[in-house]
């Protein structure tokens, strides 16, 4: 009996030193995990990480670190006011808790700049060129050197943020009297593409990639879209977008607008030459969400084709885009991507398509007055080569945000 129970510990320590307790059942009759072989072994959230201080360290070098921070803190939001709602009461609320509207507030101080510029310039009239002093002299190159601003920049548009470092959180939207919220909270980097977009009465403008809603809200804002056609290719975020429409937009002005899911690289097929105005806020690797969120994140290892493809499908996206324009016509690029695999060479590479292969001449415009105007609100990357790009930054942790504007000549 000894023997016996001393052979029966020694089976006992042999499974536990295999990981399996006494009583367990027999090797053959047990059930593997499932776990080891579904759960990522690292999660998507490190290898965006580790991607991003490999390629955003060499191209942002000094700043990496602190737009890395940034990154991984809380998002900062901006309230864009709801138009087709009444926003006195709303307004004066948000001022009171000391936000302000962040393009009105950079409109006034153009014009005082500019108006500063003018009385320079009268007075270094009234007595010789030679006379003028140093800074009349900086003060005029600087007015005459800034492109004129975008019509839009005085639209309708209202966007109320903290002040810089302020991190208060605005209170969730209320529905008036007729069910319609009052504001609606996004990232204020995001209003940037529409500004640039300069939309003006009777435009037909296209929004190819609209869902979840936020930048077809803000288009309609400006209230001079003649017929705006919103699209997604994805069914379920157009419900989204939906949604959005109907908690924010008037039955009325519902109507001006086409929402559809089709494939937006298909675009320029179905209704080429057709748009004055084009949006193309394109998938990217949504860069705070992937260091942030593990659900539905790019990095994921399966979706690491589709993350490697993303290029080529913007490309295409812009192209489309290009093509729906009409002559004149103006086309908007736009990611929440800090890279410039995804920014800056999807530009040239959709310039130098639309001269070879379609003998269309695009024209890059200038939007470094962007730069200057909202200096106050955001934090912009200096040695953008093409366009304007957002940057994160703790005190005004908007973005990232990239934008480009196109002209078809």
């Amino acid at each position: 009996m000894a023997a016996l129970g001393g052979r029966a510990r020694a089976a006992a320590a042999a499974l536990l030193r295999r990981g399996a307790a006494p009583g367990a059942a027999p090797r053959r009759h047990r059930h593997k995990e499932k776990w080891a072989t579904t759960a990522p072994r690292i999660p998507p959230t490190r290898l965006a990480l580790h991607h991003f201080d490999v390629n955003y360290s060499l191209q942002l070098r000094d700043l990496w670190p602190s737009v890395r921070a940034a990154l991984l803190c809380e998002h900062k939001y901006g309230a864009l006011l709801n138009n087709f709602s009444p926003v006195d009461h709303v307004t004066q609320e948000l001022e009171l808790l000391d936000a302000t509207d962040f393009v009105s507030e950079a409109l006034k101080k153009r014009g005082a700049a500019l108006g500063e510029a003018g009385r320079g310039e009268s007075r270094s009239q009234e007595g010789s060129g030679e006379g003028r002093t140093v800074m009349q002299v900086e003060t005029m190159t600087q007015a005459e050197m800034s492109p004129p601003l975008p019509a839009s920049i005085s639209s309708n548009i209202k966007c109320y943020t903290f002040p810089r470092g302020d991190i208060t959180r605005f209170r969730p939207a209320r529905p008036d009297a007729l069910g319609l919220l009052d504001y609606y909270l996004m990232d204020a980097a995001s209003l940037l593409p529409v500004l640039a977009l300069n939309v003006q009465p009777d435009d037909f403008v296209l929004d190819l990639c609209a869902a979840p809603g936020g930048k077809t809200l803000t288009l309609l804002q400006t209230g001079v879209c003649a017929h705006l056609a919103a699209n997604d290719v994805s069914v379920s975020r157009t419900k989204r977008l939906h949604q959005i429409l109907h908690s924010y937009i008037p039955k009325e002005i519902r109507e001006t607008v086409s929402v559809t899911s089709c494939d937006g690289r298909d675009w320029g097929q179905l209704e080429g030459g057709t748009f004055h105005k084009v949006l193309v806020d394109v998938p990217c690797t949504t860069d705070r969400h992937s260091v942030t969120e593990q659900d539905n994140n790019i990095f994921h290892r399966r979706r690491t084709k589709e993350r490697q493809m993303l290029p080529m499908l913007q490309l295409q996206l812009l192209m489309a885009g290009i093509l729906a324009t009409k002559p004149r016509g103006e086309v908007v690029y736009s990611t929440c991507s800090l890279s410039p695999l995804q920014n800056e060479y999807v530009i040239e590479r959709a310039v130098e398509i639309a001269e070879t292969q379609f003998d269309i001449s695009i024209h890059i415009e200038d939007l470094s007055h962007f730069r200057t105007l909202f200096q106050d609100t955001f934090s912009f990357f200096s040695d953008c080569r093409l366009g304007e790009l957002v940057l994160p930054h703790l005190t005004a942790n908007f973005g990232p945000m990239y934008f480009c504007k196109l002209r078809r000549m």
